[in-house]
């Protein structure tokens, strides 16, 4: 089973931003690398633009959350750096999901559902 980690350190969120790819959509940005490990590390921040701790607090558990239920989806591999939009304050769980897999596809870091076998065939 592939399990992630968070990234904590303020380097590694560094590093991503530099090297990394980024895409946007409403509510998140999300920075993309290649981390040459079998698993992915996540990183999520949250501006005090966006709110008080108690919704910031709350916007990352539902990335987290989002992330968690849908990590099967997820190829191995990378370190994505998640950044919560002002937009997002008021969203509800829904919303962040979808935003949250959106830029999993346009980053191309999904597995393709349909045919579980040709997975690596666009790479």
């Amino acid at each position: 089973m592939e399990y992630s980690e968070s990234l904590k350190k303020n380097r590694d969120f560094q590093v991503v931003y530099r090297k990394g790819t980024s895409f946007a959509n409403r509510y998140l940005v999300m920075y993309v690398m290649e981390n040459q490990l079998e698993r992915n590390r996540v990183g999520i921040s949250v501006s005090k633009k966006v709110g008080n701790s108690v919704v910031r607090h709350h916007l990352t558990r539902l990335i987290r959350e989002s992330y968690r239920l849908h990590e099967q989806v997820f190829r191995s591999g990378y370190d994505m750096v998640i950044i919560v939009r002002v937009n997002a304050k008021d969203r509800n769980f829904r919303d962040i999901e979808s935003a949250l897999l959106h830029l999993a596809k346009l980053h191309h870091i999904t597995k393709r559902q349909e045919n579980e076998n040709d997975i690596n065939q666009n790479d």
